[in-house]
């Protein structure tokens, strides 16, 4: 009886928030088989549409394709609710951070959501921990401060209703407000006007000048762009390419395009209006295709969702590429961050593009701007974190951080992870957990005041026993996590990475107003001095390879050790994996992988890596001692430079003169450089020269081949050197 009275007064309590275009979020506490009958309750009780339940099975009586397991939550990104259940109290069920965040987002003005969990939440970890409990350790060995924290919040906030399974719904008062009314919009096909201006700066847009949108989530961005896609169809464009980190991101454009566009198709990753085209495409692939001059050029235009999760070097090559583009991007939201989107990539577009447009969509679609649960959620799972403003004189010191003080120093924890979500594009809400939780986690800051300006988070790897060892590299045996120890075992065959003591830096970040001055320096070298104190052979990094990360992290004594074959697909880049050593066995097993990597190298850039960009294969190139050059390998390359020797013919001279000139310090981006890795190391094809430089064909390749080799020859004469 109680429990029907309770149903009836959060349905209710649900027609209020919809008369104000609000949200509420509901947390059901108690034994799992009371915290599920009471919402099955809820469910059959509201006649909701298209309700979700979310738990790894679904609970006996729900209707068959109802529960959604939490890692598929991107698959719903597109959909609506207005009732979702989110189940972290069931045996095997947990809080999973990035579908929380993710499916949020999905609830429409009206609606509720039901978190589920023990009485006791945050005593111990839960069954999602597993995912964070990397070998040896358990998950109930872990910390739940995370989930300890959640709880704390939600006890404080103010607009949570609290319902204790088996009891009544304790539901805080209503603010008095006026009922929430729409202001109507020209544009018969938008909800606001900020979507209805981002539709005709889409629609107008000039050639090279680049729009930049920006949103929360749920403020349509997605949508305008597939109502900007259906007008250009409709006035007569032939293709428009969209891009984003994955399909799922750009589902609402699909779908609003063909709501607006019935006589139209979708076909797989696209949509077909006649002759004309509407076409997603990977990043990955979208850079190889422009890279070979098969996407882009005059006419071509590009749309690009989710900006934010995309490094800002892609980025760049697509805004050379693209006379007309646009970048979609979420301020605040589970994947990416528009803030380090504003620090990384705006100033390059300023550079290019100084008339690039802009446009911020304010007003949400789904519910009104003084929603609750928006900013309660953002709240939780710190989606909405900046870092804290310094003084940009104060002197930044050195200070170690705990996991258990930062878990209960709110503004602390909020500005060091707004400090990792600025600086990294794939920052999720599951990194806070495992900054909290995950084992072997450590943390160093520099910090100016009260302001953490600089961080660096690394993860502890190796260990492994010899026999472990043994199965884990012959590949009968794959460990959770140790994702370096186990990479450069799995590709490189080193037992020894897995038996040696690895310490990951997993994230190094310094605040936008204290960058080039010396503090990235200043925090890899108090971790190696730390680390080397505390046992550790050797001091490792793994991220997207490019030319100025490398350069970063080659300064402070790091050298490559493995590289991957293929493009990461949300991302277009090689990952890279580079270590210092901290120890004579750290120094020998540096020495082995670093020697076994640059002996494979050349073959690499031969076959496998062909299409790596040029200037990253020259700044790996310019690893290791030079052979150098000797005087018949500078009389081939003479003969090239300034007579009619045909370059192949000379190919081993001219590769031992780009070994040359890097040694001597040619930058790894010179364009002379660059071109002779691509044709001597990488074998690109005149045709393909021809098509990145704007050549005409093999003539035109050949002469500016002997121009590059003139200006290296020059470059690295004595006389040149001083």
């Amino acid at each position: 009886m109680v429990e029907k009275a309770g149903v009836g007064r959060l349905l209710e309590r649900a027609g209020a928030l919809a008369s104000r275009r609000w949200r509420g979020l509901v947390w059901l506490s108690g034994e799992a088989g009371d915290c599920r009958r009471a919402a099955l309750a809820l469910w059959q009780a509201g006649g909701w549409q298209a309700p979700l339940w979310v738990a790894p099975a679904p609970p006996p009586g729900l209707p068959e394709g109802a529960c959604l397991a939490p890692g598929r939550a991107r698959t719903r990104l597109g959909g609506e609710q207005d009732l979702l259940v989110v189940d972290a109290v069931s045996d095997g069920a947990g809080f999973d951070p990035d579908a929380f965040g993710a499916l949020a987002g999905t609830l429409r003005a009206g609606g509720l959501l039901v978190l589920m969990t023990p009485a006791d939440w945050g005593a111990r970890p839960d069954a999602d921990y597993a995912r964070l409990a990397e070998h040896p350790w358990r998950p109930e060995q872990l910390g739940a401060r995370y989930l300890a924290r959640l709880a704390r919040r939600l006890a404080e906030a103010p607009g949570v209703i609290r319902w204790p399974a088996g009891g009544a719904p304790d539901l805080p008062p209503l603010p008095e407000v006026a009922p929430a009314v729409r202001a109507p919009v020209a544009d018969p096909d938008c909800l606001t006007g900020d979507q209805a201006e981002a539709v005709a700066r889409l629609v107008g847009q000039r050639r090279r000048r680049p729009l930049v949108i920006t949103a929360d989530r749920g403020r349509g961005k997605s949508a305008a762009l597939g109502i900007a896609c259906a007008r250009l169809l409709a006035a007569g464009e032939g293709e428009v390419l969209v891009t984003a980190p994955r399909p799922a991101a750009v589902e609402s454009l699909f779908e609003r395009l063909a709501a607006l566009c019935p006589e139209g198709r979708r076909q797989g990753t696209g949509f077909l209006l006649g002759e004309r085209r509407v076409r997603f495409v990977a990043p990955d692939e979208l850079m190889r295709l422009a890279r070979l001059g098969e996407a882009g050029g005059a006419g071509a235009r590009l749309l690009v969702d989710e900006a934010a999760a995309i490094p800002a070097a892609l980025l760049g090559e697509w805004l050379d590429a693209f006379p007309r583009i646009a970048f979609a991007t979420t301020l605040h939201g589970y994947e990416g961050s528009g803030r380090g989107f504003a620090v990384r990539f705006l100033p390059r577009l300023a550079r290019a593009a100084p008339d690039w447009q802009g446009v911020h969509l304010g007003e949400p679609i789904r519910w009104a701007a003084d929603d609750p649960l928006e900013g309660l959620v953002n709240g939780l799972l710190l989606l909405d974190a900046e870092p804290a403003e310094a003084l940009p004189d104060a002197a930044p010191v050195r200070q170690a951080l705990e996991p258990a003080a930062l878990a209960t120093d709110e503004p602390r924890l909020r500005a060091l992870f707004g400090l990792l979500v600025q600086a990294h594009y794939r920052t999720t809400p599951a990194d806070l957990r495992r900054l909290l939780d995950g084992p072997g986690v450590g943390l160093g800051a520099l910090v100016a005041g009260e302001a953490p300006v600089g961080v660096v988070l690394t993860g502890d790897e190796g260990g492994f026993p010899a026999e472990l060892a043994e199965r884990v590299a012959r590949g009968e045996r794959r460990p959770r996590g140790h994702l370096m120890a186990q990479s450069l075992a799995a590709h490189a065959g080193s037992r020894e990475a897995l038996t040696a003591r690895l310490r990951r830096v997993v994230r190094i970040a310094v605040a936008e107003p204290f960058r080039r001055q010396g503090l990235g320096r200043r925090l890899i070298e108090a971790e190696a001095e730390r680390s080397g104190r505390e046992g550790i052979d050797l001091l490792g990094a793994s991220f997207g390879a490019e030319p100025g990360l490398l350069a970063f992290w080659r300064s402070r004594g790091f050298v490559t050790l493995r590289l991957g074959l293929t493009r990461e697909t949300a991302t277009g880049e090689h990952a890279v994996m580079v270590g210092r050593p901290l120890s004579p066995r750290g120094e020998a097993l540096v020495d082995d992988l670093a020697a076994r990597f640059r002996r494979a190298l050349p073959g690499l850039l031969a076959f496998e890596l062909n299409e790596l960009a040029p200037e990253v294969a020259a700044a790996l190139l310019a690893e290791g001692e030079s052979p150098g050059l000797d005087a018949a390998d500078r009389r081939d390359a003479e003969d090239v430079a300034f007579g009619h020797r045909e370059p192949a013919l000379a190919r081993p001279a001219l590769q031992a003169l780009v070994r040359h000139a890097l040694a001597r310090g040619v930058p790894a981006g010179d364009a002379s450089l660059c071109l002779l890795v691509a044709w001597g190391f990488q074998g690109a094809s005149a045709e393909r020269l021809a098509a990145r430089l704007g050549l005409s064909g093999r003539r035109e390749v050949t002469a500016r081949l002997r121009q590059a080799v003139v200006a290296l020859l020059e470059t690295t004469s004595p006389a040149s050197m001083g």
